[in-house]
């Protein structure tokens, strides 16, 4: 949640709602296609794919809930707007990813210690191949959607289809392999292989999504952009308790900005609406709030704060 690719507000809702909806519909079929073929072929190495699609699905699922939720506007009870919404269906999401990813590893450890071979390797096989077709299809619409939108939900949903990609040529892989002759063993130890992917994978979206509910500053070339922008204006005499946030797809900056004690307000009113705009235009569909202040008085207390905790 804490990169420095910063997306605008989403101009088109409805188109990105359609992605998410897209993105459901696709993982349903998918997870259909990989639960007949786990029970026909018996491979521990579909089955642990079947627990990435199921996965899949009830992110694709929360994505949409999360999207219409944040897409919101700002209302009398939430009047920093509904972004957060994305962070906590990204805590369920990654809860049920390492519930799923637990139960898989128990599985494939007691295959591991009694390995047995898929019985219809080749079902397997185009089962992977079909689900791999409707991968690359969904992330292809993904991409026109992001392009067009910027939308740091759908954003995100294709990059997890991406890594998909790269998980089912593991299974199809160890499929293969299965056909070809090679030890029962590779299967489950395959399914090993993916079920850490999964965990580690849960673990970054919830870590992310912690930082975004806990308020954790931009990365330090973000707030140095900001510092530039604002540092170019020549009636600045210091800048000070600079802040950051992120809320779903909008980035919040709060600072206090010090002018000439002598400049008056209505000046210093309109020279602080023309640098929320230029910061708005470096980030844009952030929510800029600054604070006006005249040169020399001792009031950065939160920079002081900081600095006095880090020694």
């Amino acid at each position: 949640m804490t990169t420095g690719e910063l997306h605008p507000v989403h101009p088109e809702p409805d188109l990105v709602q359609r992605a998410a909806v897209a993105s459901v519909a696709t993982a349903l079929v998918i997870a259909g296609l990989k639960l007949a073929g786990a029970l026909v072929t018996g491979s521990m190495a579909l089955l642990a794919s079947l627990a990435d699609s199921v996965a899949d699905l009830a992110a694709s699922a929360i994505t949409l809930l999360s999207v219409r939720i944040a897409a919101q506007p700002p209302d009398r009870h939430h009047r920093f707007g509904h972004g957060k919404a994305e962070a906590l269906a990204a805590i369920a999401q990654g809860t049920l990813v390492a519930g799923a990813t637990l139960l898989l590893a128990v599985e494939a450890v007691r295959r591991l210690l009694e390995p047995r071979p898929p019985e219809v390797p080749g079902v397997g096989v185009s089962v992977m191949l079909a689900s791999m077709a409707l991968t690359v299809a969904l992330i292809a619409y993904q991409r026109r959607v992001v392009r067009r939108t910027g939308s740091r939900a759908i954003d995100a949903d294709s990059l997890h289809y991406r890594t998909d990609l790269l998980s089912n040529g593991v299974v199809l892989a160890a499929l293969l392999a299965a056909q070809a002759g090679f030890p029962a063993w590779l299967d489950p130890l395959v399914a090993l292989g993916i079920a850490a992917w999964l965990f580690h994978g849960s673990w970054r979206i919830v870590r992310g999504a912690v930082d975004e509910l806990m308020d954790r500053e931009l990365p330090p070339d973000v707030r140095e952009r900001v510092l530039a922008v604002v540092w170019g204006f020549p009636e600045v005499r210091g800048v000070h308790d600079l802040r950051t946030r992120r809320s779903g797809h909008v980035i919040f900056v709060e600072m206090h900005a010090e002018f000439d004690p002598d400049m008056p307000l209505r000046e210093a009113h309109a020279v602080t609406e023309r640098i929320e705009t230029a910061v708005r235009r470096e980030l844009p569909g952030a929510v800029v709030v600054i604070h006006q202040e005249p040169a020399g008085l001792p009031h950065a207390k939160l920079d002081r704060l900081i600095a006095r905790q880090e020694g």
